[in-house]
């Protein structure tokens, strides 16, 4: 009789990179624990299977040094069935939540320090405070390995405050010292700049994301081109800039930042990840497919797709705003003046030219906004929402309920519900989000009378996106030369 934990090996002896943190092996006879893509070849009776990194640690395995398993994709099972620990989560994954105290962490979710313990036990058997730190480790090594950073700046990018911490946490998780993990990678690391490899799960659609970013790109915030995209940001009072293109393996991105405060490397790899969607699993959005003949097809037609969500959620909900009922050339012109007129002005940390941020919620909550060329309305509806935004009555993370965001963002004059719905699939990541009155939306559920929505649930913004690479062509008013 075939078992699970035969599948399993089998997996492991594919190589192949679809099941990558589908599960863990853990080799009894090294202490080990890899990831099903790790080129070691254990023999079957020398190893067990986890689900999670975490019960393989809880074990008292050790994480592989060659496939690194804190660097794999993140899997469903580790996102936790309640919705409260699937927001924790998304939370915890954000440098500011590190040093947040138990008590005000769980506060953020309406229940008690104690009640979250019990659910994060219940579900991965760690508390949040044990997984928070294990993310910190996990990024400190990767800064290690893939880095030539100082291991004092490595440390304060990791979220420690003192080095000797820093030092004793690594030891005790990786059994060695951050100097001997850095000998023993044998990677070949940067001098110049900071440059990170970010995993995902192939296929990934990366001329559709550079097509679809270069269409709405900022200028002159970011810059997009057929193989790169590159941006200028200022985060925490720090100014710097990012490169990305992808890898020639295809598993993964290669990122580039330029930014004098080691601190905040941990949000903008964050960032990144969440902008190109690199958790996404395209297994699971095919067997969500896999029960609707259209999206079935066009699942297998367009192998790769993912949500292109913005850099910075708040550019990407006033730019959405700002192209309310106006084409996407036109949506680009205001953004740009919007961006020339509001936006600070700086040396982009990169290249050494002139370059602009976008403008913060402060200076378009009380500018007039005048020299817009948009409606009154629309200009109303940006300075309300940067308002609401700076007085934290809108916020813009993807911890709360989509649902209770949309509702609060379709009560502001001049917002309508696409544009809520659209502002919650790019801005907050909500993978629900379907943007029904949308033109070639609307149409496609005219004409497709079987389409059934309800069974796509919660992954209905995937659909939105492959609807669109579909149809925009043959749906849209545009007139197409022959």
């Amino acid at each position: 009789m075939v078992t699970q934990a035969d599948i399993y090996y089998k997996a492991v002896l594919a190589r192949d990179p679809r099941f990558d943190r589908k599960f863990f092996i853990g080799v009894k006879t090294t202490g080990i624990y890899c990831r099903p893509i790790c080129p070691a070849e254990p023999k079957r009776r020398n190893v067990e299977f986890f689900s999670i990194a975490l019960l393989a640690e809880k074990s008292g395995y050790r994480p592989c040094l060659r496939c690194r398993p804190e660097s794999a994709p993140m899997s469903p099972a580790w996102i936790g069935k309640s919705a409260v620990v699937q927001r924790a989560l998304k939370l915890m994954a954000r440098q500011s939540s590190i040093d947040q105290g138990e008590e005000q962490f769980a506060s953020l979710f309406g229940v008690s320090a104690r009640h979250l313990r019990r659910l994060f036990e219940g579900e991965l058997g760690r508390t949040p405070k044990q997984i928070a730190d294990q993310n910190r480790l996990n990024f400190a090594r990767k800064l290690i390995t893939e880095t030539a950073l100082p291991m004092t700046d490595v440390g304060y990018a990791s979220g420690f405050k003192s080095l000797r911490r820093f030092n004793d946490a690594v030891r005790v998780r990786f059994h060695r010292s951050p100097s001997e993990i850095r000998a023993l990678s044998g990677a070949k690391r940067e001098s110049d700049g900071i440059v990170l490899h970010l995993s995902y799960r192939p296929p990934l659609d990366w001329h559709s994301l550079m097509t679809f970013y270069r269409s709405h790109a900022i200028r002159p915030v970011e810059t997009v081109t057929d193989d790169v995209y590159s941006r200028v940001f200022k985060m925490e009072g720090v100014v710097g800039s990012l490169q990305v293109c992808q890898s020639q393996n295809e598993r993964e991105l290669i990122l580039s930042i330029t930014i004098d405060d080691s601190r905040g490397i941990f949000a903008i790899v964050q960032r990144v990840r969440n902008m190109f969607d690199l958790e996404c699993d395209p297994i699971h959005i095919s067997n969500v497919f896999s029960g609707c003949p259209l999206m079935k097809k066009l699942g297998a037609k367009h192998p790769g797709l993912r949500l292109p969500r913005g850099f910075d959620p708040f550019e990407t909900s006033i730019c959405t705003i700002l192209g309310q009922l106006v084409s996407t050339e036109h949506a680009k012109i205001l953004i740009q003046q919007l961006v020339e007129i509001y936006g600070e002005k700086i040396r982009n940390p990169f290249t050494g030219g002139e370059a602009s941020l976008f403008p913060t919620a402060r200076v378009l909550a009380t500018e007039s906004l005048v020299e817009i060329k948009t409606t009154r309305a629309g200009r109303e509806a940006i300075r309300e929402f940067s308002r609401l935004v700076l007085e934290k009555q809108i916020r813009l993370d993807a911890t709360q309920d989509p649902n209770a965001f949309r509702d609060r963002v379709v009560r502001i004059k001049g917002i309508g519900p696409w544009t809520a719905q659209y502002i919650s699939l790019r801005a907050i990541g909500d993978t629900d989000a379907f943007p029904a009155t949308d033109l070639i939306l609307r149409r496609v559920l005219e004409n497709q009378s079987t389409l059934d929505l309800e069974c796509l649930k919660p992954w209905r913004a995937y659909a939105a996106i492959y609807l669109w690479k579909e149809y925009a062509r043959t749906l849209s008013n545009k007139k197409r030369s022959p």
